[in-house]
This record gives C-alpha cells, sequence and structure tokens, in this order.
C-alpha cells in the first residue's frame, strides 16, 4: 500500500486536465491523518495558485472569520483538512472564475477522505460541494441547502461560499450571520477543543 507521503505527492504531481488550465497545474489541498475538520471549497483563485496556499485570499479571511480561528490555527493540517472540489486554478469565465475541472473530485476526493479517519465535520462551501457530497438531499437551491444546515449534521455543514462576490448574498439573508455563523463557531470550537 502507497504511503501517505507518497499518495500527496502524487496528486501534487497531478497533470490530469493540464490542457484544460491556462496557469498550467499546480494541486492546492491540505491534509493530514489526524484532520478533524474537512474544508471542502470550490477551487483555487489567481492568489491561491501563486502562492500554493489555499484560502490564502479575501475570501480566505472571511472563512476564518466564521470559524472564529486564526491562520495558525487554520493552517494546521492536523486541525483542518483544505481539500477543492477543483485542484488548480480553472481559468477566467464571463462572470469570473470557471467552474471547478471536473475531473478531480471524482479522481481524488475518495481517496484522500480515506486517509483522515478522524474527520469529525465536512464543511461544504458553495454549490459544488454540496451537489458532490450531498447529491439528491441537496435543496432546490444552495440558499436552501445552507438555511437546512441542521438536516446534514453531524457529518456535514453546507455554507456560501465567503467571496466577497457574495456580500449581496450576505445583505438579503441575514440569517446566515444570525444563526448559521455562530452554530459554526461553536461546533468548531467544541471539534478543536476535544
Amino acid at each position: 500500500m502507497i504511503s501517505f507521503e507518497k499518495q500527496v505527492a502524487e496528486i501534487k504531481n497531478c497533470r490530469l486536465c493540464e490542457k484544460h488550465l491556462p496557469l498550467g497545474p499546480r494541486p492546492v489541498f491540505s491534509i493530514h491523518p489526524e484532520s478533524k475538520i474537512l474544508v471542502v471549497g470550490q477551487a483555487p483563485g489567481t492568489r491561491v495558485h501563486a502562492t500554493g496556499i489555499p484560502w490564502n485570499d479575501p475570501s480566505g479571511e472571511e472563512l476564518r472569520r466564521w470559524l472564529d480561528v486564526d491562520r495558525e490555527t487554520f493552517y494546521d493540517p492536523s486541525l483542518f483538512g483544505i481539500m477543492p472540489m477543483g485542484f488548480c486554478y480553472p481559468g477566467r469565465g464571463k462572470g469570473g472564475d470557471l467552474p471547478p475541472r471536473p475531473e478531480c473530485a471524482p479522481q481524488w476526493h475518495e481517496l484522500l477522505n480515506k486517509w483522515m479517519p478522524n474527520i469529525q465535520l465536512v464543511l461544504l462551501i458553495g454549490a459544488y460541494a454540496q451537489t458532490y457530497y450531498l447529491g439528491k438531499e441537496r435543496k432546490r437551491n444552495l440558499t436552501a441547502t445552507v438555511k437546512s444546515f441542521q438536516e446534514y449534521l453531524p457529518d456535514f455543514l453546507p455554507l456560501v461560499h465567503p467571496s466577497p462576490r457574495n456580500r449581496r448574498w450576505m445583505k438579503t439573508n441575514p440569517w446566515f450571520e444570525d444563526e448559521v455563523v455562530p452554530f459554526l463557531q461553536m461546533k468548531v470550537k467544541e471539534i478543536l477543543e476535544k
């Protein structure tokens, strides 16, 4: 059986969808066999691609605020595993970044999840992660899915993407900051203090 280190190295060298990537392949993820909380996002943006550090952008700052954790805690892979739906920057479309490449999740997620037996909560950030992990259990749209977050516990907690582009969504859905964020912070604190 392949070692954890070799598995990570294999994925870091993945070239599966290279011909579709405008900036070339640079898989960005961070996992550890002791990870307690798994963050499943969309795909790296250009800043994350350039630095190779997941959530190293304004979206990451907002996510860490929601979680009520500092950078050091967030980037400790024995606490937080970070695995996007697409591991590489997918390129730009008309309304922003393109969707995550469809090859990544089926190729790598199940395999990487097996390396993290201590995961107590999976944060499903955005519609792509929610569609993949919740399947038919997902509601008619992202808002309804996130609003029904209690239904997916204890395994999953669906969240909207913390992108600055979602400020309008935040304003029209104040229940998210009032109900979901405090619950998320309580749950994260509870897991990290075990």
